[in-house]
């Protein structure tokens, strides 16, 4: 269990490398290509809470608790974005920008550990969900790293600075991941709570971060591409929760 669980907690740093490698591409290419991958992204997200999550917090825990622990969850997320600002900003000309070079990488670094966790307690739970969040984890990693990049270059950080500073805050993925397993192997009966507080966490990523900024295409081929890659993204989250 524990080599699945670096394994797919190493994996995320793929997502660094590959977020580095996008902003070579011509600014063209980007504006089609991050829209894309946020579609997807929220796709996985809301897949992952929905079909593998939810359902697994609420076979081991009553409703009730389940869904006050689902409710405090989205609460906390929003006083956490509000008060350390620990999800980058998605506007061209965002105040954020130009002086949050350290607050997006310490932001950044305790997102990562909280996905570390999230990815342990899917995996002591079911292989199935630990395989599908942690492909939900990684495939919103993409574009928020991207995003992250962007305003580090903004900060005036150089690109290899960038890479290195980024990378290391993707490190306390595995950080957390480790510490997770080693805490929850003791605790398991809270799991369903670390389940219902992950699942909060991605619905709220999904509704507050990433969906509302593909409001902003509102063309129809734009429209028609985002749903289809949506729908993909539940799909993929979907074909880890089928029956036998």
């Amino acid at each position: 269990m524990l080599l699945w669980i670096v394994g797919f907690c190493l994996l995320g740093l793929g997502a660094v490398a590959g977020s580095a490698s996008m902003l070579m591409l011509p600014d063209r290419i980007r504006r089609v290509l991050v829209p894309s991958l946020t579609s997807y992204a929220a796709g996985t997200l809301l897949g992952a809470a929905f079909l593998g999550m939810i359902p697994a917090a609420l076979a081991g825990a009553p409703a009730r608790s389940v869904s006050s622990t689902l409710l405090a969850g989205m609460v906390l997320f929003f006083v956490l974005e509000k008060g350390v600002r620990w999800h980058h900003c998605h506007e061209d000309h965002c105040e954020v920008h130009g002086s949050a070079g350290p607050l997006i990488l310490i932001g950044d670094a305790f997102h990562n550990f909280v996905d570390g966790v999230v990815i342990t307690a899917a995996f002591m739970t079911d292989l199935s969900l630990g395989i599908a969040t942690a492909l939900a984890v990684i495939a919103h990693e993409i574009p928020q790293e991207l995003g992250d990049f962007a305003i580090l270059l903004e900060s005036g950080y150089g690109r290899r600075e960038a890479l290195l500073w980024n990378g290391l805050s993707s490190m306390t993925t595995l950080i957390g991941g480790v510490v997770a397993y080693i805490g929850l192997e003791s605790i398991r009966e809270s799991v369903p709570f670390i389940l219902a507080l992950s699942a909060a966490s991605f619905l709220y990523i999904a509704t507050a971060d990433l969906i509302p900024g593909l409001h902003r295409q509102v063309s129809f081929g734009a429209s028609l591409r985002q749903l289809i890659l949506l729908l993909a993204g539940i799909g993929t989250i979907l074909l880890f929760h089928r029956g036998p």
